[in-house]
């Protein structure tokens, strides 16, 4: 790619990325080609679609997620690098308004741009999750598609403004449900009575 073309694609990532984050993953190619200052033709020659915009744009983040999950895999306690991974998940997924919904229909779907990305990024969950399981500190039952629904189903508190303030303290609920060991167990003091 020469030099101009590339930093074209860069400023139009750039913009993009700023208008996901205020508006969401809706936010229109025309917004978006307005606020880079470019013609709607302009975009989409380097992005012939919404899905293939977003993957440029998500691709960086998941690589991220991915490469944290296997440092993670390596270097902490099988729990707290569980925990760790999904908080972080969960953090990012938040970023961008709608990703969620985007990411869940992208990893049924093999034709998706997002699809490979998606898989990528729910196989890194589940190998933490595994090793945690193992360890016997996470329970059995639940596998690296629940693990994502949990991301999905947890970022989307994020995206309701009248959830949101619930979001922090659900996130510990649902964590304490994936272990079997929960925080203040492993000191003794047991669980309060439900």
């Amino acid at each position: 790619m020469r030099a101009d073309a590339r930093k074209n694609r860069d400023h139009l990532l750039a913009v993009a990325g700023t208008a996901l984050a205020e508006q969401g993953v809706d936010v229109s190619l025309r917004d978006i080609a307005r606020r880079a200052e470019v013609g709607l033709a302009t975009l989409l020659r380097h992005f012939p679609t919404r899905e293939a915009l977003l993957e440029a744009l998500l691709h960086a983040s998941f690589d991220e997620l991915t490469a944290r999950a296997s440092e993670l895999e390596t270097s902490g306690a099988p729990e707290d690098a569980l925990v760790s991974w999904l908080r972080d998940c969960v953090a990012w997924t938040t970023e961008y308004r709608g990703v969620t919904v985007l990411m869940a229909a992208a990893i049924e779907d093999t034709e998706s741009a997002l699809h490979a990305s998606c898989v990528t990024l729910r196989a890194a969950g589940a190998r933490l999750l595994i090793r945690a399981q193992a360890a016997g500190l996470a329970r059995s039952e639940i596998d690296g598609a629940d693990l994502f629904a949990l991301v999905a189903m947890l970022a989307w508190l994020g995206d309701q403004p009248s959830l949101a303030p619930r979001a922090d303290r659900l996130f510990e609920v649902v964590a304490g449900a994936i272990l079997t060991n929960p925080a203040g167990t492993a000191t003794g003091t047991p669980p309060p009575n439900p």
